[in-house]
């Protein structure tokens, strides 16, 4: 049996958003003296500008307290603060892997909502103790034994167990320490052989990148050459430390130990996620399980919208790039859009923090296209390909089957609601594979959808029918075939790549329609009709036309034979006919960013 580290705990706090995490942990730092009444500031590990201004967590933080519990032993907690959104849900794995126990917040007056279900069955899957606080117990409208119920009902926890605090209050705050300590498992330490789980990492412009690293067994020290077993590359660490939110120095990390490495490490594409750091002499035979690559799932052009910008903007995705090694992107160039580039994000969150990171920190002025997801395409050959942008869609005499990613999707909403949200789920080609009433109130409903359906509007679909009470979350469930196809938009029979898009087919006339519209209202007239078409392959299904600018020709007849006017009207049709033939449509790049956004 290995060694037992008895005075050092490791646990993650896993909630709802907006259920209290972020202030929770606050208040333990408070209370365990870690940072001092001059440093006090809200939302302590939430760094960035915009996790404040959302209330989420985007990165994970980890930090180390010292607590003197009741048994009079002074006791290391090391807690690790994870993102709650489902677009980082790998980013959560990895560090509930990192932790023997988690802290499950419920927000008193909200109860269980669909996020901390699956949060809950994330924990479950790395085994962890589970300690359940009810927070926000100050509210006048908590209903703390309705709470405990449903924590019994839909979780399976048993209710007694259940934690009583307010963190704003500072209530109970002790209590939930002292669980730590008597609930949570020590860390036990196998060998000696160095085995460090990295679950995070970020780019320091002085010092290269800083890997976030769970040490489970052996030691790392300053000065000792590493390596890390994805890329198998060596490295020398230059400095160990822990936090205490800042970072500092330590001699070495030990088994049981969270805290930072910094080794000449250039990018953070070389430190992924989940990744074991291990000695470079005596290496572990094998790392520790579930590392896996973090694969993008929805795909957007982002364009600069004066071009001139686009250096600018590839710098300024290079610096987030050095941070988000899940963010991708590669150069590409559309007819109507000039030079941009082809992003890969992890889902909408993620995308929407990027393009608002872009606005923002880099005064960017950008513009993204319909955001799309990856598709597989069986040919006739048999071989398989992967789509990410509708241009790259094989010709469909040579395709099989095109296959679409799904997603399993837990929708929490209450019960007057059930029919609407699975009116929109069959409106989105959903199946709804079961649903189970969770309290008398509330129902959850799981289905099964499409992901490029649930990409645009289906939160906020959620959230208007519900009133902002339901809540959603979704986990990838592989892909499967279906009828699709590839939506071009004609103008004056050119295409117009920017506008394609692939499309299930009985939708694609819906779509095309309100797409011809749109451009008809943005298109400005020429001296000739212009047509706008959707089509199918070679079969146009929906078209707009855009009137001619129409001069008077006959204005200066007067009186005389009818066949004066004839004469001049028929010349004047032969000069649109040769216009026509000769002339193009120039579309302005207004008209680009009206319809995108309008999508």
């Amino acid at each position: 049996m290995g060694k037992t580290i008895l005075r050092t705990r490791n646990f993650c706090i896993i909630a709802h958003i907006d259920h209290g995490k972020t202030t929770l942990s606050d208040r333990l730092l408070e209370f365990t003296g870690t940072i001092s009444e001059r440093e006090k500031q809200d939302q302590l590990l939430d760094s960035m500008e915009l996790e404040r201004e959302r209330g989420i967590t985007i990165k994970a933080h980890p930090v180390t307290m010292w607590y003197r519990a009741a048994d009079g032993l002074e006791y290391r907690l090391n807690l690790l603060d994870t993102p709650g959104h489902v677009d980082f849900s790998y980013e959560v794995s990895r560090s509930l892997a990192a932790c023997e126990g988690a802290i499950l917040v419920v927000d008193a007056a909200q109860g269980v909502e669909a996020q901390t279900v699956a949060n809950v069955h994330l924990a479950h899957k790395h085994k962890l103790v589970i300690i359940p606080v009810i927070n926000k117990i100050d509210l006048p409208n908590a209903d703390v034994e309705g709470v405990k119920k449903q924590l019994e009902d839909i979780l399976a926890i048993p209710g007694e167990e259940s934690i009583l605090c307010s963190a704003k209050q500072g209530i109970g705050i002790g209590e939930v320490l002292e669980a730590v300590v008597q609930r949570i498992p020590p860390p036990v330490e196998e060998d000696e052989i160095l085995r460090g789980l990295v679950f995070d990492s970020v780019f320091d412009g002085y010092r290269g990148v800083v890997g976030y690293v769970r040490i489970f067994s052996g030691s790392v020290e300053r000065g000792q050459e590493v390596t890390l077993m994805s890329t198998g590359r060596h490295y020398e660490v230059k400095e160990v430390g822990i936090f205490t939110p800042k970072p500092q120095v330590q001699e070495k990390l030990v088994a049981g130990d969270v805290g930072y490495f910094i080794a000449n490490i250039k990018t953070t594409a070389e430190v992924k996620v989940g990744d074991t750091l291990t000695d470079g002499k005596r290496p572990a035979e094998e790392p520790l399980p579930g590392f896996q690559e973090v694969r993008p799932m929805v795909f957007s052009g982002i364009y600069p919208i004066n071009t001139a910008d686009f250096e600018h903007l590839k710098a300024a995705m290079s610096k987030l790039q050095l941070n988000d090694a899940a963010f991708v992107f590669t150069p590409e160039s559309s007819v109507a859009l000039g030079f941009g580039f082809r992003c890969g994000f992890l889902g909408l969150l993620h995308m929407e923090i990027i393009q608002e990171r872009l606005r923002r920190e880099y005064n960017m002025d950008i513009i993204a296209t319909y955001p799309s997801v990856v598709y597989q395409v069986e040919k006739t050959n048999g071989e398989v390909v992967e789509v990410d942008n509708p241009a790259h869609l094989p010709d469909m005499s040579v395709v099989r089957e095109i296959r679409e990613p799904i997603v399993r999707c837990y929708v929490l909403v209450p019960n007057e609601n059930i029919g609407d949200i699975m009116q929109i789920m069959m409106e989105k080609r959903g199946t709804v594979e079961h649903t189970e009433s969770l309290d008398t109130r509330r129902v959850m409903i799981t289905g099964i959808l499409p992901l490029n359906e649930i990409l645009v509007d289906f939160h906020d679909k959620i959230k208007s029918v519900t009133r902002g009470y339901g809540s959603m979350d979704y986990e990838p469930a592989g892909y499967r075939a279906a009828d699709l196809v590839k939506l071009e938009m004609l103008v004056n029979g050119e295409v117009v790549d920017a506008f394609s898009s692939i499309v299930h087919r009985d939708k694609a006339e819906a779509r095309g329609r309100a797409l011809a519209q749109k451009l008809k209202e943005v298109i400005p007239r020429q001296l000739y009709q212009v047509a706008i078409q959707a089509a199918i392959g070679g079969k146009i299904i929906a078209r707009e036309n855009v009137s001619a600018l129409r001069k008077n020709v006959t204005a200066k007849c007067y009186g005389g034979d009818i066949t004066r006017k004839r004469k001049l009207l028929e010349k004047q049709k032969e000069g649109k006919k040769r216009m026509k033939a000769i002339g193009t449509v120039h579309i302005p790049q207004e008209a680009f960013i009206e319809v995108l956004k309008a999508n």
